[in-house]
């Protein structure tokens, strides 16, 4: 079935009520009502899924080591996908753990020092306050412990940058791995192993999330007043495969008028506005239906009664 223009369905089913109503004076009003329109609006449409296509880069710049998925694979949240090669980010990550350990040990060594130190200006000063010794050696040895404790607290924060080091490094080094952020199924790979890839080289996977299925109809600014949220539609295949009609629903209406993408004809699409509408399913569609499928959307009239709440 194909919609050009989108208002011969509408104009057809008025000519036969005129016609109907001429014929017959008598059953003039019987005629007419089963002539009527029998859709409010008609509008073309798309299958999708809420959010769209999800297009994954590669997070760092690399050459790939290896892929564990293959196109047409379900793949589940935070499966790992693909894999660069991690031996730059591995030597970091050791270099970071090094700098960590031996920013760790001076401090225990400073630690043990400190404590000497002090316990030796704790005797000195005793010493010196019962008359035993003098009050000079006991202010050296509370000076040299002062600088150690200084030796310390810049030990101690020469490992938490260390610490900072490592965890910078081992993100690093899992950004070479590309999870799955989603359930989802691999609709496309563009990568291959031993490529040299980044994230502005496009996506190296394409997927198709595992949500629910959508029609996103292209309602002309003619047909806007007459459908709202929550009203009943009929969605037909525009391919005429013979494909059963579905069932929907509407669940928003766009508030910004834009051109057709859906339109063939270049001079239609350049002087239509739409407003794109998005409407559910009010069962699972079959699996057949594919996403991008095009689709005609029929909203029904006489609905007003069926249309779902808080839809």
């Amino acid at each position: 079935m194909t919609l050009r223009p989108l208002y011969s369905l509408l104009a057809l089913a008025v000519a036969t009520s005129l016609l109907a109503a001429c014929s017959h004076e008598d059953s003039g009003r019987t005629s007419a009502q089963a002539a009527a329109p029998a859709f409010a609006a008609v509008a073309r449409g798309r299958i999708d899924v809420e959010g769209g296509m999800l297009k994954l880069s590669m997070p760092r710049e690399g050459v790939v080591a290896e892929i564990r998925v293959h196109e047409g694979d379900h793949v589940h949240k935070g499966q790992v996908l693909a894999v660069l090669d991690t031996k730059p980010a591995q030597l970091a990550v050791n270099a970071a753990e090094a700098e960590q350990k031996q920013a760790e040990a001076q401090a225990r060594l400073l630690e043990v020092r400190l404590k000497s130190a002090n316990d030796r200006a704790d005797r000195l000063a005793a010493a010196a306050a019962a008359g035993a010794g003098d009050g000079l050696s006991a202010d050296e040895a509370r000076e040299a412990a002062h600088q150690l404790q200084g030796e310390l607290d810049s030990a101690r924060a020469a490992g938490a940058i260390a610490t900072q080091k490592l965890d910078a490094a081992r993100y690093e080094l899992s950004q070479r791995t590309l999870l799955a952020p989603i359930d989802a199924q691999v609709v496309e790979r563009d990568i291959q192993p031993g490529a040299g890839v980044s994230p502005q080289g496009g996506p190296a996977f394409v997927l198709l999330p595992e949500g629910a299925r959508i029609v996103r109809a292209e309602l002309n600014e003619s047909f806007v007043a007459a459908v709202h949220e929550g009203m009943h539609a009929q969605v037909v295949d525009d391919s005429g495969s013979g494909a059963p009609t579905l069932s929907a629903h509407v669940q928003r209406i766009g508030t910004v008028f834009g051109p057709s993408a859906l339109e063939e004809d270049p001079l239609i699409r350049a002087n239509t506005r739409t407003v794109e509408c998005v409407l559910a399913f009010d069962e699972p569609p079959p699996p057949s239906l594919r996403i991008g499928q095009r689709v005609i959307v029929q909203f029904t009239a006489n609905n007003s009664a069926s249309a779902k709440p808080g839809h």
